[in-house]
């Protein structure tokens, strides 16, 4: 499998340069497990400003409420029910929540620390049907800064990814937070960022809007006057109210 490492200032560009790396130069493979083909590459992306502006592509498939969605499931839990109800095998949160504690004392305790780490895939995983994506998360406090190195054995490039690296990003600053330094550079390796076979002509289309406009053309801002975080912060409640609802349906 081919080996690419893309960079970027941002979020959105470095999503941006791995859409293209996987476009020009991912390998055709059978893909058995969903009777299709994929275009895959082995990826690693380096963001160096992950809250630097403009935080949001234009080519990620969500809007605000969506997002704000899937940052309380990987944050706050607000789904782990469903794993109770049977319905779900597993969330992200409910793997890594015990975790952090550990995380954020480890690195209290000695701030140039290799330990801290959490482990996302166990046991259960093992012949399981819906393994875990995300393998392993680690975290490096280096010149005042929390660095944030991410592992996934599986990414979907074009449906998932984004949100999947916003949402860590997310738990990067409230880490950093709780442990009183800034954000540092967020790393999100896949093992196989990949595209379905459905959703070719889809990144098509990515890597021609992004080969033809600046990249101010293709986001948003995030946390600014007329940025995605207002409606994302007053979609709170409704979000809180139809989790409620599902868990007592």
């Amino acid at each position: 499998m081919s080996e690419y490492l893309v960079k970027g200032r941002t979020l959105p560009e470095a999503y941006h340069n791995a859409l293209l790396a996987l476009h020009d130069h991912g390998s055709l493979e059978d893909c058995a497990d969903w009777g299709c083909m994929q275009k895959e590459l082995s990826l690693t992306m380096e963001i160096q400003e992950p809250l630097a502006e403009p935080m949001i592509s234009k080519l990620a498939i969500m809007g605000p409420v969506e997002l704000q969605e899937y940052v309380m499931e990987l944050l706050d839990g607000i789904k782990d029910f469903e794993i109770e109800y049977g319905n779900w095998t597993y969330t992200y949160h409910d793997r890594i929540k015990d975790q952090i504690p550990f995380v954020i004392e480890d690195l209290k305790r000695n701030p140039s620390s290799r330990r801290a780490v959490i482990c996302v895939r166990t046991n259960a995983d093992i012949g399981s049907e819906d393994p875990a994506c995300l393998q392993h998360i680690q975290y490096f406090i280096r010149g005042g800064k929390l660095h944030c190195k991410i592992l996934f054995r599986s990414n979907d490039a074009s449906k998932a990814s984004f949100m999947n690296m916003f949402g860590l990003i997310m738990l990067q600053k409230r880490i950093a937070d709780a442990l009183g330094v800034e954000v540092g550079t967020y790393t999100h390796r896949a093992n196989s960022f990949h595209c379905y076979e459905r959703d070719f002509d889809m990144l098509e289309g990515y890597a021609k809007r992004i080969r033809e406009n600046d990249l101010e053309d293709i986001t948003y801002e995030y946390d600014s006057e007329d940025g995605w975080k207002e409606e994302m912060d007053e979609a709170i409640p409704d979000i809180l109210a139809r989790a409620e609802a599902l868990k007592r349906h």
